[in-house]
């Protein structure tokens, strides 16, 4: 797929991961549209594309709405759709308190939240963008018309103690992007999803040298974080390569995730 002058979405793209691959979009040509709850960072990310900035929650169906509308009359249809936004927690499925021994269970509301961004935020997005882009003409003779990427982890297929929402949301998309694909191959929108390792996020960045050597030294090669910009790269094979298409791919430099 060209991309010099389509349009891309990208959720969760004022930091990390969204970040990096809405600046290697931008450097492809890409017009950019940043999708995030962080206003500030989201403004300056989209300044420094020449994009556009969108205040969006993807678990409120009238926030997304807005920002693709907000989006589409800045940048035109987006022919791309990234999505990152996401997050995590750790809790126990039920644990037992070490002071008291009280038992308690992971709270379902909290459980259900990591499921309503995680997962759900993103089909809803896919849902819209998808729809959105199928109102355009196909792109060339291969009837190709659009392509969406996806953010999962490799905790879909090895999730560590603590892990059960996290790991329950991530499967999900894992789970769904081959029907996805097969839902939209008729009109040329190609799905697939990534499982990023430990990455080097802002969600690592705060924490002490020696809990992130720790981190790297349990890659199995390099020894070492991974990248947001490689991330990116994988991201932008997925866009370019036609024929890229159903797949979930781990990128984590062979890491196999323990228990804890």
């Amino acid at each position: 797929m060209e991309l010099q002058g389509l349009s891309a979405v990208v959720t969760g793209g004022a930091s990390g991961l969204g970040a990096a691959t809405a600046r290697l979009l931008a450097a492809n040509g890409v017009k950019i549209a940043i999708f995030d709850m962080n206003a500030e960072k989201g403004e300056a990310m989209a300044a420094e594309l020449g994009g556009v900035f969108c205040n969006v929650n993807v678990t409120d169906d009238a926030s997304v709405d807005a920002g693709f509308a907000k989006a589409r009359a800045a940048i035109g249809q987006e022919r791309i759709l990234i999505n990152c936004a996401g997050t995590g927690n750790a809790i126990k499925t039920a644990s037992r308190a070490k002071e008291t021994g009280e038992i308690k269970h992971f709270p379902l509301d909290a459980f259900n939240l990591i499921i309503q961004i995680n997962l759900v935020g993103t089909f809803r997005c896919i849902a819209k963008s998808a729809a959105g882009m199928m109102t355009l003409p196909p792109l060339n003779e291969l009837g190709e018309r659009g392509a969406i990427v996806n953010t999962a982890s490799v905790a879909a297929e090895d999730g560590q103690i603590g892990q059960a929402a996290y790991s329950a949301s991530k499967g999900g998309v894992v789970g769904m992007t081959l029907p996805i694909a097969r839902d939209l191959s008729a009109e040329g929108i190609r799905v697939n999803t990534i499982l990023p390792g430990i990455f080097n996020t802002p969600l690592l960045q705060g924490a002490p040298d020696n809990v992130k050597a720790a981190l790297g030294a349990s890659v199995l090669y390099p020894k070492r974080l991974g990248n947001p910009e490689e991330y990116a790269g994988l991201a932008l094979e997925m866009v370019r390569n036609s024929y890229f298409n159903g797949e979930d791919v781990r990128l984590d430099g062979g890491i196999r995730m323990a228990p804890r």
